[in-house]
């Protein structure tokens, strides 16, 4: 093929080609703005701790509204708690003693889930519950969906 016989050019071809790499270029660069904006908010990369958080509010709702059994079958991940209700690390008795409107902190009446941060097998969830300073710490286990609280805290 000689210079003389090279195909006519085709605007629609290269219009299509262009719009293509600019929207490809586009789909990149807003890719990483979600991804690190959501690292730097602290909501994990890609925002993808927003499902543990909400988590955690549910559970926090649940303790709000007084209705601890639910809020115990959230923070165990089984609704079924009753049928089995002896469990051996954390039991209801010291549940209602840590959440109950008379415990030492008094009823929970405002919280506010501020960071998250995954840590191994789970992830640390930092709440301020009725507008106290420092705030509580808890921990989601990805295996089990069950809560805890962390032993860990975050710095932030």
């Amino acid at each position: 093929m000689t210079l003389l016989d090279a195909p006519k050019f085709n605007a629609a071809k290269e219009r299509r080609q262009r719009n293509g790499l600019i929207a490809a270029g586009v789909a990149i660069v807003l890719i990483a703005v979600i991804g690190v904006s959501g690292f730097l908010l602290g909501h994990g990369w890609f925002f993808d701790d927003l499902v543990i958080e909400h988590h955690v509010k549910t559970f926090l709702e649940a303790v709000q509204q007084n209705d601890l059994d639910k809020a115990y079958a959230i923070w165990l991940n089984d609704p079924d708690w009753k049928n089995h209700p002896q469990n051996p690390n954390y039991d209801f008795k010291f549940f209602k003693q840590d959440w109950w409107p008379e415990s030492q902190d008094g009823p929970l009446k405002t919280f506010h889930v501020d960071i998250s941060k995954r840590a191994g097998s789970g992830c640390i969830v930092a709440v301020h519950l009725n507008d106290k300073p420092k705030p509580v710490f808890l921990w989601y286990e990805f295996a089990t969906k069950r809560m805890s609280f962390s032993p860990l805290e975050l710095e932030y």
